[in-house]
Formats: C-alpha cells, structure tokens, sequence
C-alpha cells in the first residue's frame, strides 16, 4: 500500500503575506515617527520654532539713540547729536529696468559714483546696500521728493545721529570724538561713552515669504531712550584763553613737541582748562591739521621690497595717534626745578628743614662721584631755604633731599598722590617712574629732590602744586562735575572730595611765601599777588642732547589761592630754553584773563604793579582835524599829522587796535600819501624805561608782556618785530619783560 502524500504549501500566498505584514509595519511605523516628530514640533520644540518663523517673517529696524550733550561748566555745548539719515537701496525690490534710473539719481543727489552703484545693484540680490551715510537733511529730503515724484521702489532712507562739536578744535584732545557708528573713541567721549549712549529702539514689520513689507500687517515699535549727558568742569572763556595763549607760545617760541596747558580750581580739582596744542577738528578727526607732520606722512612712500607692511599707512596711523593724544594726561614728563615746591613742601612738614635753614652752593655739588651743576656756575654762596627757592639752586635742593633722607622724600613724594596715577575721568592716563625709597641711593635722590631722574604727567604735577598751597589737601582733579538725564534733572553729582591731608596748614602757608618770592621776577600780572615756580628740564632719554622742556606754574592770589596754571613748552626753539623766560609769560597771560572773569578784582599798589592801560582805537577816518586830535588826547593817546589837509582820510594803526595809553597814532590829511617807514632797533636787554624810550624816539608804539616794573633785573626778554625790519611810523611792537637773570 503506498504513502499518503502531504500538500505543498502555496508559495505565492506566503510571499504576499509577508508583504502585506511588512508594508502594514512600515505604514504602521512611518505613522509613529510621524505622531512622534509632530509631537516634537508642537511639543518640544515649540518655542524655538516659533522664534525661527518670527524672525524669518519680520523685519527689524534699529532706531539710534541720540548721545547725550556735554556741557561746559556755563552749559554751553560742547558736543550734541545731530539727526542724519542713511541711504540704502534694496536691489532684490528693484526691476532691472529701473535699476540705471534709481542710480542716476541717487548719484546725481549723494555724489557718490554712478557706475559703481549701478554694478552693485545689477549684482546683488540683497535687500540692502548702502549708497551713503550720515546724509544731512537738504540732501536726504531732495532724495525723499525725487523717490516720490519717480515711483521708483527699493530706496530706503533710515534715520541716524551724527555727533556735532560746535566750537571745530576747541577742547578737541579733551572731548575727544566719535566713530561712525557713534561710539567714542577719545577723550571725554571714550571714558564716558556708557553714560552717553543711550539704548537703541527697534521698529519690527511683517514681510512676506518673498521679503517684501506687509502694508497691512500690524508693526511693533520700541522708542530708543536717547542718552544721559555730562556738564563738565570746563569752562568756555577760560578754555579759549588757555588755547589762545598757547597757539601764540607754540608759534613765538617754535615748539617742536607740542605745548600743555592747564587750569585748575586749587581747591576743588576742577579743570577749567585744559589744552595740548596743536589740536584738530573731532568733526573730522582722521585729517592731519599740521602742516608739517602731514607733510612727513605724505613723504613716507610704500617699499616694494616689504609688500607686507604698508609704511605710508602705518606713518598716517602713527601721526594721528600722535594728534589725538592729550600730552596733559597721557604723557610723562621730568618737571624739573617746579617739583623743587613738593621738595621743599616736604622738608618743611617733616621738619628736617626751616625756612631759615642756610645751604651752600658754590656752582656745582659732588655726589658719590658725580657731579651736579647750578644754573649759575659762580654759584649762589650762603643762602636760606626761601633763597634757594626763589634761586632754583639745584646745589642747595641736593643739600635739602638729603638732610630730609631717602624715607622721608619717598614718603612725602607718595603722599602727594605722585606714585599712583590721579585718577581723572579721562583715559590713557600714563603711570609715573619713579624710584622706590630702598632704590633711591645718594645720586637718586639727590637728582629727583630737583625734579630729574623721576617722571610724572602735568596733571600729577598741578595737582600736587595745588596740594601745597591750599592747606595741604590731595584734591581729586575731575573733568565732570554732573550727569544729567535726557530731561535735564541731575542724575548723578560726580563732584569728588578731597582724598586726604598731606601736609599741615602752616606749611602750607610758608609754601605760598615761597611761591610768592619765586614769581616776583617770572610773571606778574598787574593788580594780583601771583606765586610761581619755573622749570627747565633736560629730555634725558630724548636722542638730542639740547632738548629741553620749559615749564611754569602760577597760582593767584597767593594770599588766598583759587585757580594754577601750568604752561609746559616741549622742545622750545628759541632765544632760550628757560621755562622762567618762556612759559612764565604765558601763565601771566591766562591769569590776566582769568583773574578778572571769575570775580576777582585787581588792587594795583607798588607789591601789585601798575596796569598798563590799554584803549581801542575808533576808527577816524572822514573826520576833522582838529576834532580827531581831541578825541585822541581825550583817550590817552597821542598824534602825529603827515600832510597839510583838514580831513583824516587815513590812520596808523588802523581803527580796532588796542593801543596802550600815550602811543602815538599817525593821522594822514592827503590822498596817496606814503607811509613814513622806520627802522626797528634792538632793544633786547634793556630796561623797561630804555625800551619805551628807544621805540617811542623813532616813533613806533610799545606793547609790554611780562613783568612791568622798574626793577635792575628787569629787561626786554623778547620783542615781536625783529631788528632792523622797515615798519610804517605807529606801528606797536610788543615786548616780553622779564627777569634774566635767574634761571632754572
């Protein structure tokens, strides 16, 4: 009997079986990675989704916060913001055959280079590119009525700020300047830039999916918050004065190295001045303004040979950084025979030294081996603190930095906040060299007891000259006495207090006789009690052997001492290179501005000085005879007829001089007569007398600076108009008085 035979399975089936289960797994599977993605999107990444989308539908502008003002200490601006516009156009908005109309246009209105922006709109799919910034409005609204007028499509006009100093150079190396996107850079404008800036506001715009503005769609706007402004300590009259007087010293006295000036409330810290001249314009700061560094720059030509360094540039970065830099601050300096004040403020306060202690200077002083020289190689014999003072003796200072030890003038030298910088709202400020009381060994301290071998700034020095001579107070110079917020009320009262006492009132007191005897025969203003000290400094690690700094302090009055100023000459090209001879000038100069201005009446009496008494000259032209002359002797002045006329048809000096009473105007009576012309004689070294009497013997006018006094060591110093030169009859010339015969 044979087997039972058992059926095949249908392969077929099974096979589509399989299938079905698989596609059923994969569809099954696809459907919860699906559930599960959808789940993340509305689940887990939700918010950071949303966000995305937000950003890629809206558009956002930034709104510019206007900086805030700086004040003078009167409130007059310094420095403001300014609304400008930025124009930009959008080449993806604009048809191609519209593209050369939108940039003949704007290029015609912002001449700015037709073929340039035309290729980059032909070239760009981008919603921005920017044809011009910082447009001033008659610009920007000529583009705003031509878009208009045209219809043409993708030009945005966008509202910016620009800062704006209304005075040009004025204070520049103080308030610094801004970048094009309105942070500072300098100055005031740097040190503060956080106060000043303010927040931006945004405006956000929904755009379609192709980037284009929904007209309808609602726009979220967020005001910038404009920011807060600064009323410095500067003020406007004086800083003008100090500025003045400097560019003339720079000029007179051919400064090499660019001349310092300060002014300070001795009691408070405040600068009321304060200036490193040359300066430049912070509306345009990266031009050289002078003449011959920008002739140096544009002389520097590229190597070929080192392709990788660009000279030319490097030498126009080098120059204005150099321009840039306030010299009052930044820069070190050795003050010479000024710091004798902080020398001898010490010796009397620790007592190692009176005012009546008698030093010995025979010419020069020996010194572990070296030998140190007096400005006055026959020397000054036997003489007392005050005289060594008043003499600027380098011998006896040597005599007093030791008697006094290494601990103590270290001490003292600390005290006077010389070791740390000053801590003035201004950046840069350089840290002073200096050696330590355990490194300052016989020679060391014997230099820096005369203000050599030791480096500090201007600042550091007439804030330690103010010290003495105010009762003995540190005061903390500042540039900011308020913060104001965009409405004007007082946010901050910045005004700091004095940091602390460094030497007693009776020290102080017998500081401001020492000061007063040194400035008898350096300055004098006419009316004032002034006290001073000069210095002549030697560059030591300058390349030229000859380089010298000039420098002078002066504080008024003396008897109850409000403002110093100190004038620092460096590198002076001159008939000397005494600070007592070329910067003490200047000082007087600013004081006799300043004195007045800030309420302080002069008292003329024989320790004050007599005034020269100045008028303006009327213009006298068409007038009488007869009537000009009286209205000239009714003035003060005299005068000289040159022609046989009734009628004035011509004066010398013209209308508008300022003539010291008793000159002599020439009155001209005739059409085309010539001026008489005069030989200018030399009349350096001659008393104040003889000087007057040479000038007015050959009948030019005399205008005396300096000191104006009778004393046997007074004589002209300087005088404007060089010998020999031929001159109209009436012309003034200028003469700088001083005392020649004490050096630094």
């Amino acid at each position: 009997m044979s087997k039972e035979q058992t059926p095949k399975p249908n392969t077929t089936i099974t096979i589509r079986r399989r299938i079905i289960i698989t596609v059923a797994v994969m569809v099954l599977g696809g459907f919860g990675l699906l559930g599960y993605n959808l789940g993340c999107l509305q689940l887990r990444d939700y918010e950071e989704l949303q966000a995305k989308a937000s950003k890629q539908q809206m558009r956002a502008t930034t709104i510019p916060a206007n900086r805030g003002v700086i004040y003078d200490a009167n409130m007059k601006v310094l420095a403001q913001s300014t609304t400008v516009w930025n124009i930009s156009v959008s080449p993806k908005e604009i048809p191609d055959e519209k593209k050369e109309a939108v940039a003949k246009g704007l290029s015609e209105i912002l001449e700015v280079d037709y073929d340039a922006l035309l290729e980059r709109m032909r070239t760009s799919n981008s919603y921005y590119e920017s044809v011009k910034k910082k447009v001033e409005k008659p610009a920007t609204d000529a583009v705003r009525e031509w878009v208009s007028s045209a219809d043409l499509p993708g030009v945005n006009i966008d509202q910016d700020t620009k800062r704006y100093y209304p005075y040009g150079d004025f204070a520049s190396t103080v308030l610094g300047f801004t970048s094009s996107d309105n942070k500072g850079l300098a100055g005031l404008e740097y040190y503060y830039n956080d106060t000043l800036s303010g927040t931006p506001g945004r405006s956000v715009q929904a755009t379609n999916a192709l980037g284009y503005e929904m007209p309808y769609a609602e726009e979220s706007y967020y005001e910038a918050k404009d920011g807060n402004s600064l009323v410095s300590t500067l003020d406007e009259v004086i800083q003008h004065s100090l500025e003045k007087n400097l560019q003339l010293a720079v000029k007179t006295h051919n400064v090499s190295q660019r001349a310092i000036g300060i002014v300070m409330d001795v009691n408070t810290g405040a600068i009321l001045g304060m200036a490193t001249e040359g300066a430049y314009d912070p509306n345009d700061p990266f031009t050289i303004y002078d003449e011959a560094l920008r002739a140096q720059v544009d002389a520097v030509q590229d190597d070929p040979a080192t392709a990788d360094v660009n000279e030319h540039t490097e030498a126009l970065e080098k120059a204005r950084q150099f321009q840039w830099r306030n010299k009052a601050v930044n820069d070190l300096y050795e003050p010479g025979s000024v710091f004798k004040t902080v020398t001898a403020a010490a010796a009397l306060d620790s007592g190692s030294s009176t005012i009546n202690s008698s030093f010995s200077c025979s010419g020069s002083l020996t010194v572990a081996g070296t030998r140190m020289r007096c400005a006055h190689p026959e020397g000054h014999g036997s003489q007392t603190l005050l005289q060594s003072y008043v003499n600027s003796c380098n011998p006896a200072f040597i005599q007093i930095g030791t008697k006094m030890g290494a601990e103590t003038f270290f001490s003292y030298f600390e005290s006077f906040g010389l070791t740390q910088k000053t801590g003035i709202d201004l950046p840069g400020e350089a840290q002073s060299q200096f050696y330590k009381a355990e490194s300052l060994g016989p020679v060391q301290l014997a230099s820096s007891s005369f203000g050599q071998s030791i480096k500090i700034t201007p600042i550091q020095m007439i804030t330690a000259v103010s010290t003495a001579i105010n009762g003995g107070h540190l005061v903390q110079p500042h540039m900011v006495s308020k913060i104001l917020d965009e409405n004007g009320n007082v946010v901050k009262d910045v005004t700091p207090a004095s940091k602390r006492q460094v030497i007693s009132e009776e020290t102080s007191a017998q500081m401001r006789t020492l000061m007063a005897g040194a400035a008898v025969s350096k300055t004098q203003v006419a009316g004032y009690q002034v006290g001073g000290k000069s210095g002549t400094s030697q560059k030591l690690d300058s390349g030229d052997p000859e380089a010298r700094i000039a420098s002078f302090v002066a504080v008024a009055p003396i008897n109850d001492p409000k403002v110093a100023v100190l004038i620092v000459l460096d590198e002076p090209h001159s008939y000397s290179s005494y600070g007592g001879m070329l910067a003490a000038p200047v000082a007087g100069k600013v004081l006799s501005d300043v004195l007045p201005y800030i309420g302080i009446q002069p008292v003329y009496n024989e320790e004050n000085g007599e005034a020269q008494v100045t008028a303006g000259l009327g213009d006298q032209t068409g007038g009488l005879l007869v009537d000009v002359q009286a209205a000239l002797q009714k003035q003060g002045f005299f005068s000289k007829v040159v022609g046989n006329g009734t009628t004035v048809v011509r004066q010398f000096p013209s209308g508008g001089t300022s003539l010291a009473k008793g000159s002599t105007v020439i009155l001209y009576t005739e059409d085309g007569a010539a001026d008489s012309m005069i030989t200018v004689p030399d009349i350096i070294g001659r008393s104040n007398t003889a000087a007057s009497q040479a000038l007015t013997a050959v009948g030019l006018n005399i205008f005396k600076e300096g000191v104006i006094s009778d004393d046997t060591n007074i004589k002209a110093l300087s005088q404007n108009v060089e010998p020999g030169a031929q001159v109209p009859a009436g012309t003034v010339v200028t003469v700088v008085f001083g005392d020649n015969t004490i050096y630094d």
